[in-house]
């Protein structure tokens, strides 16, 4: 009989991360500053591990990750998810004291050191309002934009339909909004099923569970639609909620997307 082949291998870093303990980029700093331990014995960079090895995680690693923040922003328009492009400003300019929302009920206080590293998890376009994720945790955007992520993301889309700008759904194809939920392709790629349902006369109300560049306007180009105004309220188990536009909140010690 031929030998049992051997077991796979995956870099630390990967296993770490797939193990939800960290991102990749963590898990190297850790790594690096000897905070990781493998089967006993300090962890060198680029070491390749087995599911069966057992990783061990420095206090230091969990203290630090602990002081972490993720903060939920309404993005008003006019302000891009990333980096300044065009002359326009990154959202995450809008997380300061004086925009920190008052009915936060959250005891985090904030602290300059919170602005370091912070990045969005997820872009929202600079014409698009809603809520917007901007986080220090490389869990937690891993688990929002990682290549497996299947977070619902729900939004309310003002729409219309050629020269119909009032009781747009009854002017809309029932086939087209068929169409809609499951039948289009971006990129040369078919879309992943989306629920889509009319919240109102000219208001339709999206989940997707994926975020191609501008897809929702997108997807209502091909159906002979015209998105005038788009708003992302909710992302997995997190709500906008009350949250005001322009203003910003942590994410609750009970909050799961």
């Amino acid at each position: 009989m031929p030998p049992d082949a051997p077991p796979s291998t995956v870099r630390l870093n990967k296993r770490m991360a797939d193990l939800g303990l960290c991102s990749r980029r963590e898990a190297d700093a850790w790594i690096e500053r000897g905070w990781v331990r493998v089967n006993g014995e300090v962890a060198p960079m680029g070491l390749q591990v087995t599911e069966a090895d057992r990783i061990e995680v420095d206090r230091r690693a969990e203290g630090q990750q602990r002081q972490q923040v993720t903060i939920l922003l309404h993005k008003p328009i006019g302000y891009v998810s990333g980096q300044a492009e065009d002359g326009y400003q990154p959202a995450v300019t809008l997380v300061q004291p004086r925009t920190h929302w008052s009915g936060d009920p959250s005891r985090v206080r904030f602290a300059r050191e919170q602005l370091r590293g912070l990045a969005p998890a997820g872009r929202l376009d600079i014409d698009s309002t809603g809520l917007l994720v901007l986080t220090q945790d490389g869990r937690v955007a891993r688990q929002l934009i990682g290549e497996d992520s299947d977070i619902e993301k729900e939004y309310l889309v003002r729409v219309e339909y050629g020269a119909v700008a009032r009781g747009v759904q009854g002017a809309f194809p029932a086939a087209q909004l068929q169409r809609l939920r499951h039948g289009l392709s971006l990129d040369g790629k078919a879309l992943k099923p989306a629920r889509v349902d009319w919240q109102n006369p000219e208001q339709l109300r999206f989940v997707l569970k994926e975020g191609k560049k501008r897809q929702i306007r997108r997807m209502c180009e091909l159906v002979g639609l015209r998105v005038v105004g788009l708003k992302r309220v909710r992302i997995g188990g997190v709500a906008l909620g009350q949250l005001p536009q322009g203003m910003w909140r942590y994410l609750g010690e009970g909050e799961r997307f």
